[in-house]
């Protein structure tokens, strides 16, 4: 039975490094040395915390919990966990400014309305898809906060007013850099997520293949994310139009996944 302190203690962590975080960049500092390692240690107990409440949540008997506020809290997990990761090796760590509040908000979220919709015991294939989506979603998480981070920064630069925050940012050319690396990694991810949803469906689900909201609208996603690419490949797409993009798929995967099961368990109420 997991200590059900985890679910104060976790989004403590998590908050006081957003917090301090935040504190960082409206003094206009680069986080550097002690100061950096101890926040990221500080979203890494997060971390321990929220994960041993996911295992006990998630994890019965080989049963899977995929309810709306349980999938929700995964996904947050792992985009603070990749977030703690890269920010080990890139400047990326004002992410953590939106990434880890809004991580300890889903624990709470998560523990004030749990919800039962249990995978008994995934196949193989059953698990590799989950595990693959939700890297993905992490991975376009990050990519999402890092270009509304970009476009409130070059916002600022047009306007003429460089000063402030802007002066703890990395450059625009490496946040842009870092946008689309993230990018990349996910749609790579989310490649395998709709080729595996969409060419073996009875394996993965247990059912041929169904054009739902769910499915079309990770298509859609999955094209968005695609012609971004291209765009940046062949055109050279960068500034607000990369920002564009990028909102605009990550808002249709939310959309299509989690905007599905909130109308299924929320609205209808069904499991």
């Amino acid at each position: 039975m997991t200590n059900p302190w985890f679910h104060f203690l976790a989004p403590a962590f998590y908050l006081a490094a957003g917090g301090l975080l935040a504190i960082q960049l409206a003094r206009a500092r680069p986080l550097a040395g002690s100061a950096r390692l101890g926040i990221l240690a500080l979203a890494g107990g997060g971390l321990l915390l929220h994960g041993a409440l996911l295992l006990g949540r998630l994890g019965l008997d080989g049963e899977v919990n995929l309810a709306l506020t349980s999938a929700f809290s995964l996904v947050a997990w792992v985009a603070a966990l990749l977030f703690v990761l890269v920010a080990l090796t890139r400047p990326i760590e004002n992410l953590g400014i939106l990434i880890l509040p809004l991580t300890g908000l889903t624990v709470l979220i998560e523990w004030l309305w749990p919800g039962s919709q249990w995978l008994r015991q995934p196949t193989t294939p059953q698990a590799a898809h989950i595990i693959i989506s939700v890297l993905a979603y992490g991975l376009l998480t990050l990519a999402a906060v890092q270009a509304l981070l970009l476009s409130l920064q070059e916002r600022r630069l047009h306007s003429h007013h460089p000063g402030g925050f802007l002066r703890a940012l990395p450059p625009v050319q490496t946040m842009e850099t870092l946008m689309f690396q993230l990018i990349v990694a996910g749609f790579l991810l989310l490649t395998g997520t709709v080729v595996s949803g969409l060419f073996f469906s009875e394996q993965v689900f247990g059912r041929p293949l169904r054009l739902n909201h769910h499915t079309v609208l990770a298509i859609v996603a999955w094209l968005v994310y695609g012609v971004l690419l291209v765009g940046r490949w062949r055109l050279g797409w960068r500034g607000r139009t990369a920002v564009r993009w990028t909102v605009a798929g990550f808002a249709l995967l939310v959309l299509g996944y989690f905007g599905s099961k909130f109308v299924l368990e929320v609205v209808l109420g069904r499991a």
